[in-house]
């Protein structure tokens, strides 16, 4: 049988491990050629790529930092060389940090806010106009659950996410005669490895305060994004997709 995405070639942002590399892999699995994006650990994206081709898919490893418009403009064009272009961006990657207000610096704000939003806008910037000539294709930023409900020493991260999300739901109207769907996945407490810069885990986001009483994993996330960028989510757009155990309800 087809595989539902053959024939498709996704780039995912941050896919070197946790969400990202769940929703590598995910999308691997139906039958995408994926991108694996990383800042700078080029050994994490190539275990992930290696991870994909020995599963039989087909994937490369493109080291790019997102918040840089030229490195993304090389890598889509690496991209497009190598597997004629791409129909699925991800825009998952992303820096956190827990400063308070009060001593956050304006450089801190805007090396948060250049990935996960300006790094949203180049990516899309970079492919929207090779997936109108390919007929169509499909955004997903990943957003968080921290802009929703308010997090301490998170102020800036959270900006980020509410910038993210207005990107997407902008995009989707206007890329909609295009066929291009756009949507972002807001997840909740997730069962991730926490890099040094994260700190730890606010505990407003604990296991204690979701009502399912557990993290999810990154799996749960994957297949959100699966279904958004298929053609099960085919009339999606505009829309944040909660996936947070009930820990914040819409």
């Amino acid at each position: 049988m087809t595989k539902a995405l053959e024939g498709k070639v996704a780039l995912v942002t941050g896919a070197g491990k946790n969400i990202g590399r769940a929703i590598a892999l995910r999308l691997a699995r139906d039958g995408a050629a994926v991108v694996v994006n990383g800042r700078s650990d080029r050994a994490a994206i190539e275990a992930v790529a290696g991870e994909i081709t020995a599963m039989g898919g087909k994937a490369v490893a493109h080291l790019a930092d997102v918040s840089d418009p030229e490195a993304v403009a090389r890598m889509v064009e690496s991209a497009m060389d190598a597997l004629g272009g791409i129909d699925i961006a991800v825009s998952n990657a992303g820096l956190r940090r827990q400063t308070p207000f009060t001593e956050m610096s304006l450089a801190e704000w805007r090396e948060i806010l250049s990935v996960a939003l300006d790094g949203a806008f180049i990516l899309a910037r970079a492919v929207v106009p090779q997936m109108i000539r390919r007929g169509g294709g499909a955004i997903v930023g990943l957003s968080g659950i921290s802009t929703h409900v308010g997090t301490p020493n998170r102020a800036h991260v959270s900006a980020s996410k509410a910038g993210l999300e207005g990107l997407m739901r902008a995009l989707a109207v206007e890329l909609a005669p295009h066929n291009i769907r756009c949507n972002s996945v807001a997840p909740g407490t997730i069962d991730t490895v926490r890099g040094a810069s994260a700190g730890a885990r606010p505990s407003t986001l604990s296991e204690s305060t979701v009502p399912l009483r557990r993290k999810g994993t990154v799996e749960e996330i994957a297949e959100v994004v699966r279904m958004l960028v298929g053609p099960e989510g085919g009339y999606i757009t505009g829309q944040t997709i909660h996936v947070n155990g009930g820990a914040f309800l819409t």
